[in-house]
């Protein structure tokens, strides 16, 4: 059986250092409750600290539901998190057109950069899918 490790517990962990502001939520691909951890504070911190234990059960339903292949997860959601304006994790998946437009408008003026918050790992894992596939 094929190991599907497509996100990384460091990374999580690293990411719930600003649990607070949903960071690591929205990695493991739980955009609503990302988004409520971002609006509460980690739901007043309470949250925040319960997910401490709860990051090796994310991470393990995160590469049991995401497709791995040649794009990686975490490179992808390194280079939304800081170079995202750019459209650089865009160009990383092969969106050349998307990422360019994202260079021209600072990542159509964060908005584009908030829907890619919601659905980089269904990008990335479509993506994997396809590339499979070819």
């Amino acid at each position: 059986m094929q190991e599907n490790n497509t996100h990384s517990k460091f990374i999580g962990y690293l990411l719930w250092i600003f649990g607070f502001t949903g960071a690591h939520r929205f990695y493991y691909g739980k955009p609503v409750t990302g988004t409520i951890w971002f609006l509460t504070l980690g739901v007043f911190g309470i949250g925040w600290l319960i997910d401490l234990f709860l990051i090796p059960s994310m991470n393990r339903e995160s590469d049991l539901r995401f497709a791995a292949g040649d794009i990686d997860y975490n490179i992808a959601w390194l280079l939304l998190t800081f170079l995202g304006v750019f459209g650089v994790h865009r160009m990383y998946m092969g969106k050349w057109i998307t990422g360019i437009l994202y260079l021209c408008t600072f990542g159509f003026f964060l908005i584009g950069i908030l829907i890619d918050f919601w659905t980089l790992n269904d990008q990335v894992s479509l993506e994997n899918t396809k590339n499979k596939a070819a």
